[in-house]
């Protein structure tokens, strides 16, 4: 009884697919080739936080979009002031792979702090990071903590 070479490679691309979709092995997250526009930077349940109670978090987005000439990984933070004073934030990203990005909402204050009840955003671009994270910690404190 002879084995047919197509049963071989089916059996192959079968246990390549199963891989992919019960283990993982193929995906470590977005790549630039392959993400959508926006899209949640980590599983809600990969997302550590640490936030003020002067402060809520809106939301946290990732994109793909070029910076320095190459596709970069971005975070977009917006931060809502629930406070009942005009605030300042010092918002801090770590990754799983031991990169970090941070600042402070709004970057200036020419136009001001963030007043009560209002929300602004940022967009953090991280170098050298070709997808995106498993997990994630984020920290925002009010700026004169």
């Amino acid at each position: 009884m002879k084995k047919s070479p197509g049963a071989a490679v089916l059996w192959a691309a079968l246990m390549a697919v199963a891989c992919l979709l019960f283990t993982g092995c193929g995906g470590k997250g977005y790549t630039p080739g392959t993400a959508p526009d926006s899209f949640p930077c980590v599983p809600e349940n990969q997302l550590e936080k640490d936030i003020v109670p002067e402060a809520a978090l809106e939301s946290l987005t990732c994109s793909f979009k070029k910076y320095e000439g190459k596709d970069t990984l971005h975070l977009t933070v917006a931060v809502k002031n629930v406070s009942d004073k005009p605030q300042r934030y010092r918002v801090n990203l770590f990754m799983d792979n031991g990169k970090a990005v941070g600042g402070l909402i709004p970057r200036t204050t020419k136009e001001g702090l963030v007043d009560p009840g209002q929300s602004k955003s940022f967009d953090y671009p991280v170098v050298d990071m070709p997808q995106s994270p498993k997990a994630m910690t984020l920290i925002i404190k009010t700026a004169s903590q």
